[in-house]
C-alpha cells in the first residue's frame, strides 16, 4: 500500500514528484528546495493557462497528472481568458508568480517546466497549444 492508501492518489503524487524532480535536476536544486520547483511549475502553468482559450485550457488539463491539474486550475477564472500576451508579457507573468532568484532567465525556466511536463502531453496537444499562442511564444513549447 502506498503513502495515501489509494492507488490513484499514489500515482499522481509519484508523477508530480517526478515532474518536480526533473525541474530540480535541470537547475541543480537539492530536494530541500522543492518549493522552488513547485513555484516554477505553478507559475508556468498559470501563465500558460491564462493565455489559452477555455477549450484549449481544458484539453491540456485533461492530459496532466491529477495533482498537477489541480495546481493548473487553482484560482482560474475562465471568464477572464484568454489574456493576449506577447513573449515579454508572458515571461513577466511567470516572474510575478515565481518569487525566487534563479540562474538564467525566465525563458529557460518556462522551457524547463514544459519539458518536464512533456511526457504527459501528446504531440498533437503541444501543436494545438503552439497554434493558439503568439508566434514569439512558440519556441518555448517543447517539440
Amino acid at each position: 500500500m502506498g503513502a495515501t492508501g489509494h492507488s490513484t492518489f499514489d500515482k499522481t503524487v509519484d508523477k508530480t514528484n517526478h515532474v518536480l524532480k526533473e525541474i530540480e535536476q535541470a537547475y541543480g536544486w537539492p530536494k530541500e528546495r522543492r518549493n522552488h520547483s513547485y513555484d516554477a511549475l505553478r507559475a508556468v502553468l498559470h501563465a500558460l493557462r491564462d493565455r489559452l482559450t477555455v477549450d484549449e485550457c481544458a484539453d491540456l488539463a485533461a492530459q496532466l497528472p491529477l495533482l498537477v491539474r489541480g495546481v493548473y486550475y487553482e484560482g482560474w477564472d475562465p471568464s477572464r481568458v484568454p489574456v493576449k500576451m506577447n513573449k515579454e508579457e508572458f515571461l513577466q507573468a511567470v516572474q510575478r508568480e515565481f518569487p525566487h532568484e534563479i540562474e538564467g532567465d525566465m525563458e529557460r525556466l518556462v522551457s524547463t517546466v514544459l519539458q518536464a511536463l512533456r511526457q504527459y502531453v501528446t504531440e498533437g496537444e503541444w501543436q494545438d497549444i503552439k497554434s493558439s499562442i503568439s508566434r514569439d511564444l512558440r519556441p518555448l513549447i517543447p517539440a
